[in-house]
């Protein structure tokens, strides 16, 4: 379309823009989904990957039982809790509950939906560690599910200065990023490769604080290997029973996490 029969109306320039983004969005996770993963890759059962569809009634099973009384924090602590791949921070909202109740200060990271590395999310999430840290005067503690934790090991080796610690709960920052259920469905989601992100990261290198791993033998979306990690990777590494999902609810995991706060 056009107004006199030589330039284009931005209405129709932006409409064709737009379709030809799209296009190339498509093309591009049409190619991405054709990639085999690399040999060495490990992966779950897919027993244990089933197995996660369980965890999607822990909440409902939670009114069934007592309230879950952490003992008063001897350590309080500035806690962020950073949600995992797809999630929103609300799945967590019984973690960040449970140990406000404790006497730690817990925040959200701010950002909404965990859709996957970008510029964008990294840095909003890096400008929310920083503003914490500002207000309160004191570092944060990071305690980040699966893809959350990627995202506080890479904050926490960019500024050390505002982080205490970085806990991982099911995260897949060792061996390959290949080494899970789901990363098809990032790929998919996101554009881009799992091991090519838009921005720039090292994810076996060790964050310059403290940094304790949780992972599962019952975890059916990452593999132990994955976010176990090698000495040198992390400080130390902790094994818990609970499925992948489980890390954000589960009595199990809230536990650990409180136990690591009132660690000094």
């Amino acid at each position: 379309m056009k107004t006199d029969g030589s330039k284009p109306l931005p209405m129709a320039q932006n409409a064709a823009e737009t379709v030809a983004a799209v296009t190339d969005g498509v093309a591009r996770r049409i190619e991405l989904s054709r990639r085999p993963a690399p040999e060495d890759a490990q992966r779950p059962s897919n027993w244990l990957f089933f197995g996660e569809v369980a965890a999607s009634v822990e909440p409902l099973l939670r009114q069934l039982r007592d309230p879950l009384v952490l003992p008063e924090a001897e350590h309080p602590k500035l806690v962020m809790l950073l949600p995992g791949f797809g999630t929103h921070p609300l799945r967590m909202r019984h973690m960040a509950r449970t140990l406000e109740a404790a006497g730690h200060t817990v925040k959200r990271w701010g950002t909404g939906f965990n859709l996957g590395a970008s510029e964008e999310s990294f840095g909003l999430v890096s400008e929310r560690v920083r503003e914490l840290h500002e207000r309160y005067g004191r570092k944060l503690v990071l305690v980040g599910w699966s893809l959350g934790g990627i995202f506080a090991r890479e904050i926490a080796k960019l500024y050390p200065e505002c982080v205490e610690k970085v806990v991982t709960m099911g995260s897949p920052f060792s061996h390959t990023p290949y080494s899970n259920n789901v990363w098809r469905i990032y790929e998919l989601i996101t554009g881009h490769p799992v091991d090519e992100p838009p921005i720039e990261i090292d994810l076996a290198a060790k964050p310059p604080v403290e940094t304790v791993a949780f992972w599962s033998p019952r975890d059916g979306i990452v593999a132990a290997r994955s976010a176990c990690g090698l000495p040198g990777e992390r400080d130390r590494e902790r094994a818990l029973r609970c499925t992948h999902m489980g890390f954000s609810n589960s009595e199990e995991a809230i536990r650990a996490v409180a136990e690591e706060l009132d660690r000094d």
